[in-house]
């Protein structure tokens, strides 16, 4: 007989739908003394992997160049028979690419502006597009990496 550890447990698919359908994530990195660093971010999935810009003098930056230890949490539900959920453990990767952090920053930045959201990759308005620069110009991409992926799903208890 199944744990209930197990029944409530998302499979590959379900993590892959949840994570899609979000765009929050609250980030967690370690700081200097060891304390965790814990923030909230809107994300967007670049090849599957939880993604985000922050400017590149950040306190997670600062924190993932000395230690890449992150993990993620995104969540959703109010009651518990409805909570569901999945926690990223693993390495925050600083990528100082420009396209990847220009198609991020264009789905999250889009999201923020309360615009038609693309997806990445997608072609953006041109305007956008030109503001999307100058907002990008200090900004750094954080792509998490997982070694281990924790979900559930009380809605299936």
């Amino acid at each position: 007989m199944a744990s209930k550890r197990e029944k409530i447990r998302m499979s590959p698919e379900e993590v892959a739908d949840f994570l899609d359908a979000s765009y929050k994530v609250q980030v967690a990195t370690v700081g200097k003394d060891g304390e965790p660093h814990l923030v909230t971010m809107f994300y967007a999935l670049l090849d599957g992997r939880i993604a985000f810009t922050t400017y590149h003098s950040s306190q997670k930056v600062l924190n993932l160049r000395r230690n890449p230890v992150m993990t993620c949490l995104v969540e959703d539900g109010v009651q518990y028979g409805e909570l569901r959920g999945v926690a990223l453990y693993g390495r925050g990767l600083v990528i100082e690419d420009r396209e990847p952090l220009l198609k991020v920053g264009a789905v999250v930045g889009s999201r923020m502006a309360g615009l038609p959201v693309p997806r990445i990759g997608d072609p953006v308005d041109p305007e956008f597009a030109a503001g999307l620069e100058q907002a990008m110009a200090k900004r750094v991409l954080i792509v998490m990496e997982p070694d281990r992926v924790v979900s559930w799903d009380h809605r299936k208890a």
